[in-house]
C-alpha cells in the first residue's frame, strides 16, 4: 500500500511537471502526446528534441516516462540514472512549486521498481 501511494505521488508530481510546460513549448516536450496517451508520437518528439538538447533533464524525464509506459524499463532506468548523474537542477512543477531533477528521477526509478515488483492479483 505504501509503495502504491509513493508511486501515485510520483506520477502526480511528474504529471504536474508536464502540465506546467508553456503552451509554445508543449510540442517540443511531448506534453500533448503524453497527455493523450500517444507514447509513440511523444517518443518521436522527445528523441528529435534530445538531438538538439541531449542533456536537458525535462526531456530525459519525459522520455523515461514514455519508456516506462511502454514497458521499456531498461531504457527508462538508464535515462533516470543519467539525470541523477548530471548536476541537480531545480524545475518548475507548478507556478508556486519546484522540484529537483534528482527528486523527479528518483520518483521515476521508484515507479519502475514498484511496477516491476508489484505482485499480480489473481
Amino acid at each position: 500500500m505504501k509503495q502504491a501511494m509513493w508511486y501515485a505521488a510520483g506520477s502526480a508530481l511528474m504529471a504536474a511537471l508536464l502540465a506546467t510546460v508553456p503552451a509554445a513549448a508543449q510540442d517540443r516536450t511531448g506534453y500533448k502526446a503524453i497527455n493523450a496517451g500517444d507514447y509513440a508520437k511523444a517518443e518521436r518528439v522527445l528523441v528529435r528534441e534530445r538531438r538538439i538538447h541531449p542533456d536537458r533533464p525535462a526531456l530525459m524525464l519525459n522520455l523515461a516516462n514514455v519508456y516506462r509506459h511502454q514497458g521499456r524499463t531498461a531504457e527508462a532506468r538508464a535515462l533516470y540514472q543519467r539525470v541523477l548523474a548530471a548536476p541537480d537542477q531545480l524545475m518548475d512543477v507548478t507556478p508556486e512549486r519546484t522540484a529537483s531533477s534528482h527528486a523527479l528521477a528518483a520518483l521515476g526509478l521508484q515507479a519502475l521498481d514498484t511496477t516491476v515488483s508489484a505482485p499480480t492479483e489473481i
